[in-house]
């Protein structure tokens, strides 16, 4: 059996995401923040379903800037006209984060622009009333909506996946999300999630071991508890560990582990070349990809099915790179 993979060149996948970031311009200016990473790399594998918050409320382009307001010791940021106070959009932004995170049935994570008022994830710059900086920040009103309504999503801003492991982490989430509801929810069954699991194992003990076990409980008893709950159950938990960042530590134990089921097969001379180069991952000297390449080399050699079939090996679109800079 080949090593199980998410499909690469058929964009099966789809991401919400800022429109000024592909391109589109609707900024107050007139202008964008085309993305060069989201347009050059990542439309070859993901839908993308644009979206500008501002312009869809009824703001002009080009518009008044609009900016966060607030005070220490007051719960809600509005979000109101730099040079209009009177201008206050923050229920609308709300209102429609609402929508489209209902709307939006088919994405499977969603990419915001960061510092935005609208849009942008956290720390956005709020100001005092007298439009001096407030020296706190928060979540633009669109973006705060739209996660407080769709918290499993796997969210993240464009500026923050410049960082190797945070966009590893988020495409990471974003297939397993996008697997989640392709093979489980389509026709839901308590042998679906166990299926599901079995294959994401490593996944699992790669972003908090603590949590493959819990897990794996949640699985074990999960016929003892009416479908639904087990679902939800199981899916909470699952996103919620893979918000946990993978780390050196972490994949070397998950690598050591899958090696372990073929103890058996594979020679003293090969396994001593693997063990040199997960070490020398360990110690920051090559990337994850090199120890990784040769353990699935290993495994479709001489894994079993149960090996070659986790997600660990290929959790994301290989061709993306994701782990050359791990």
């Amino acid at each position: 059996m080949a090593i199980v993979s998410i499909p690469e060149p058929s964009k099966e996948i789809t991401l919400g995401i800022s429109a000024c970031l592909m391109g589109e311009e609707v900024r107050y200016n007139g202008g964008h923040k085309r993305s060069s990473f989201c347009m050059n790399q990542l439309s070859d594998f993901f839908h993308f379903q644009s979206v500008c918050p501002e312009v869809a409320i009824g703001l002009g382009i080009p518009r008044e800037p609009i900016r966060l307001v607030g005070e220490m010791g007051k719960e809600q940021v509005r979000v109101v006209g730099t040079d209009t106070p009177e201008l206050d959009v923050t229920d609308q932004l709300e209102r429609y984060g609402k929508e489209k995170a209902m709307e939006l049935t088919d994405i499977s994570g969603y990419i915001l622009m960061q510092k935005s008022p609208s849009c942008g994830m956290e720390r956005v710059k709020v100001y005092h009333e007298n439009g001096s900086p407030l020296g706190a920040g928060a979540p633009g009103a669109y973006a705060k909506a739209l996660m407080e309504t769709r918290p499993l999503l796997p969210v993240e801003e464009e500026g923050r996946l410049h960082d190797p492991v945070l966009r590893e982490n988020f495409f990471t989430r974003v297939c397993a999300y996008h697997r989640w509801h392709s093979e489980v929810m389509t026709n839901p069954s308590y042998k679906a999630v166990v299926d599901f699991h079995s294959v994401q194992k490593y996944t699992i003990m790669a972003h908090n071991p603590q949590d493959y076990a819990s897990l794996g409980r949640i699985v074990a008893e999960g016929s003892k508890k009416p479908l639904n709950e087990l679902v939800n159950e199981y899916f909470t938990a699952l996103m919620e560990t893979l918000k946990h960042r993978a780390t050196r530590k972490s994949h070397t134990n998950t690598m050591m582990h899958i090696l372990g089921y073929m103890k058996k097969t594979v020679d003293s001379a090969e396994r001593n070349q693997f063990l040199k180069l997960v070490e020398e991952y360990r110690q920051e000297i090559v990337p994850l990809i090199v120890p990784i390449t040769m353990l699935k080399h290993h495994v479709e050699n001489h894994g079993n099915d149960y090996i070659k079939q986790q997600t660990y090996l290929e959790p994301h679109p290989s061709q993306l790179g994701l782990r050359n800079r791990l």
